[in-house]
């Protein structure tokens, strides 16, 4: 990557400082950190977790956080009975102001069949194992509804500040192929 930059700056293709911008937004404004703040927040603070759940869309821009395909964004929570798994069986519709760009994997052909047909195969492939009782809900986003999984608060993490939680979040653990990291895993 950082040839194919240099090569496209010493041909005066691009402008570094809008490249810079670029990279910036999506490292910062756009993308996974964004969907962590988010769901950090909704793990400590029972009013706006409410409000996430009830309308997705809203909450979310509450933070800042809104744009192209993150409109009618749904939220579905992770809880100890069910397990959430996002994907979309016609092409990649993904939350962007939330999770940044979808990965390729998000839109392959063998994720968007599989992850309907065999959701615990799929999360089995990411290395998620779920208690055979845990039922697993599969939800199709569309142009009209994208979805973010809202994890389970990691045990252990009781008094945490945001700022620490967000760190436990990744971007596989809001579509549902991921669990944040464990309390103890180096955050």
């Amino acid at each position: 990557m950082r040839a194919l930059e240099t090569v496209l700056l010493a041909k005066g293709y691009v402008d570094p400082a809008a490249l810079d911008l670029i990279v910036e937004t999506y490292e910062t404004k756009i993308g996974p950190r964004c969907g962590a703040q988010v769901v950090a927040k909704a793990w400590v603070d029972p009013a706006y977790r409410q409000r996430l759940l009830a309308d997705g869309t809203a909450a979310v821009a509450e933070l800042s956080f809104s744009g192209r395909q993150g409109e009618h964004l749904k939220v579905v929570e992770n809880t100890g009975q069910v397990h959430n798994l996002v994907v979309c069986t016609l092409c990649s519709c993904y939350p962007w102001p939330v999770l940044g760009l979808p990965p390729v994997w998000y839109k392959s052909a063998p994720y968007r069949s599989r992850a309907v047909i065999d959701p615990r195969g799929v999360l089995a492939d990411f290395g998620v194992t779920l208690p055979r009782d845990k039922t697993i809900r599969v939800w199709d986003s569309t142009a009209e509804m994208r979805y973010l999984v809202l994890p389970q608060r990691p045990a252990g993490t009781e008094g945490w500040s945001e700022e620490r939680l967000a760190e436990l979040v990744t971007r596989d653990s809001m579509i549902g192929t991921g669990l944040p990291h464990p309390a103890g895993a180096g955050a």
